[in-house]
Formats: C-alpha cells, sequence, structure tokens
C-alpha cells in the first residue's frame, strides 16, 4: 500500500521554489499530472487545473501535481470498508515519486479474444522468476471467501426462516379451518361433497398464498431500496448492497404458493375427513 501526502498550494503552472534547510535553492521540479478519485476532490476541495504537493513522507511534500481529471472508481466490495481515497499517477512519475524505478507490485494484462488464460499463466511463471502469474478468476476467487461465507450463513437463515414460516403458515391455515366446521358442517348436509369443499379450501388457501407472496415481494423491493440509499449514502459510493433479481421473486412466488397450497390441502383433508356432526358439535 503507498501513502501519498497532500499540500495544497498556489503556484506557477510548471515550477516551484524550494528551498534547502542549509539556504541553497534547488532546482524546480517539473508539474506532473495527476487524476484524483471524487471523493478526495469533494474532501480536499479540489477542482480541474488546482495544484497539490505530493509525498510519500511529511516531510517530503516536494513534488508540485496538478489535477487534470477527476474520476468515479469502480465500485469493489473489497474495498468499500476500508474507504480508501484514490489518486491516480504516471507509472514514471509514481516511480520518480518513490524512488523506485523500475519496480511495481502488481500489473494486469488483458489478453486478446480467445487466448487461454490457463495456458497463459503457466506460460508466464514458466517464464522467469521473481514474480507469480495469476487468472482473474483464481484472484477473484481468493478475494471473496468472504463474501462466501457470509453468502453461506444467509443461505442458513433463509432456510430456517422459510421452515419457521412453512409451520406458521400450516398452524394459521388450521385455526382459519377450524373457524369453517359449521360451514363445512351445513355443506355436507346439504349433500355437496367433500371433494368440492376439499378444492374451495384449497383454491382458498392459494388465493391467500398468492396475494401475501405479492405483498411480501413489494415489501422486499421498499427494503432493497431503502438498504441501497443508506449504505451507498453511507458509504458514498454506487456499489448495490441489496438485489432483488426477477429469479427472486420467482423462487419466492412459487415457494409461497408451494407451502400455502401444502398448508391448505393438509387442513382442508383433516377437515374433510371429520363427520358432519361432530363438526356441528353434535357427534
Amino acid at each position: 500500500m503507498i501513502l501519498l501526502l497532500f499540500s495544497l498550494a498556489s503556484m506557477s503552472p510548471r515550477q516551484v521554489d524550494t528551498t534547502a534547510a542549509s539556504g541553497a535553492a534547488r532546482p524546480a521540479r517539473p508539474v506532473i499530472d495527476i487524476a484524483i478519485e471524487r471523493r478526495v476532490a469533494e474532501s480536499l476541495d479540489l477542482r480541474i487545473g488546482d495544484t497539490v504537493r505530493l509525498g510519500s513522507t511529511p516531510d517530503s511534500l516536494d513534488t508540485p501535481a496538478r489535477v487534470t481529471a477527476i474520476y468515479e472508481p469502480a465500485a469493489d466490495p473489497a474495498t468499500v470498508l476500508r474507504r480508501d481515497l484514490r489518486v491516480r499517477l504516471h507509472l514514471p512519475d509514481l516511480a520518480a515519486l518513490l524512488g523506485a524505478p523500475d519496480r511495481v507490485d502488481r500489473f494486469g494484462l488483458r489478453l486478446a479474444p480467445g487466448a487461454p488464460a490457463d495456458s497463459v499463466v503457466r506460460r508466464l511463471n514458466a517464464a522467469a522468476f521473481g514474480y507469480r502469474a495469476y487468472g482473474s478468476s483464481e484472484i477473484a476467487s481468493g478475494s471473496s471467501q468472504t463474501f462466501s461465507v457470509i453468502s453461506r450463513f444467509h443461505r442458513a437463515i433463509a432456510v430456517i426462516s422459510v421452515t419457521a414460516s412453512a409451520i406458521f403458515l400450516l398452524c394459521i391455515m388450521l385455526l382459519k379451518v377450524e373457524e369453517r366446521r359449521l360451514d363445512a358442517a351445513v355443506l355436507r348436509f346439504i349433500g355437496i361433497r367433500r371433494r368440492t369443499i376439499f378444492l374451495a379450501l384449497l383454491l382458498e388457501a392459494a388465493i391467500v398464498a398468492a396475494i401475501g407472496s405479492t405483498a411480501g415481494a413489494g415489501v422486499a423491493f421498499l427494503a432493497s431500496a431503502a438498504t441501497n440509499a443508506y449504505y451507498q449514502r453511507f458509504f458514498d459510493t454506487q456499489l448495490i448492497f441489496s438485489l432483488v433479481t426477477p429469479a427472486i421473486v420467482r423462487f419466492s412466488l412459487a415457494l409461497s404458493l408451494v407451502l400455502g397450497i401444502g398448508a391448505g390441502a393438509l387442513a382442508g383433508a383433516r377437515l374433510v375427513r371429520t363427520r358432519p356432526l361432530v363438526l356441528w358439535g353434535r357427534g
């Protein structure tokens, strides 16, 4: 990690006058061009054309730099919590600033379309010593271990929640059907078949499940929008923290219908198997 220190200064476009501790004037350094992140510009009140001093230590702020661009970095979940402030320099300028020419920590290669990444990685690693080449998929897998653990944790919570909600739904349907005991008894007395009563209860359960799942999807969209609005403002990023996809909505609707119809079927079957006189309270 490279720490660059900033110092605001007013100076001429191409030179800066500095004086050494001994009183001898040092040669003016040329002004380099830099690009700064939007958050850097906002926190330091910088605009394109402003000039700053750069250095790797507090006592070495002797490199003048002119802001030539302000950019918005790509949203990266691996770095959003660190809230790093970024500055981009041309590679020769960065090497001169750090006093380490011809040295890099890492760099990326973009392959031509169709080039086998695994084969290129093997050839690069066998070509020389002193570096190690990795494929983008390998880097992504290594840097996303934390998110994989969080994903599995959320999946476990989802399974527990669905199981608990299914039990709760079954209890609600049983109570709802118990309230229809007299109605079912009257229907049985006037000659309505058990199958018809069962299908009517099943249809009612399906309608209730469909309405409930639709309302739940609406609540999920609102909660997701509120979550993104809060955390995007808190971290000052465009990263999406909560996403409700069509696949999630379809799965939720299907699961709600299956659970609702299943609970309705169990409760309805229990009701229609009971004798009419028992339902009427006379058996």
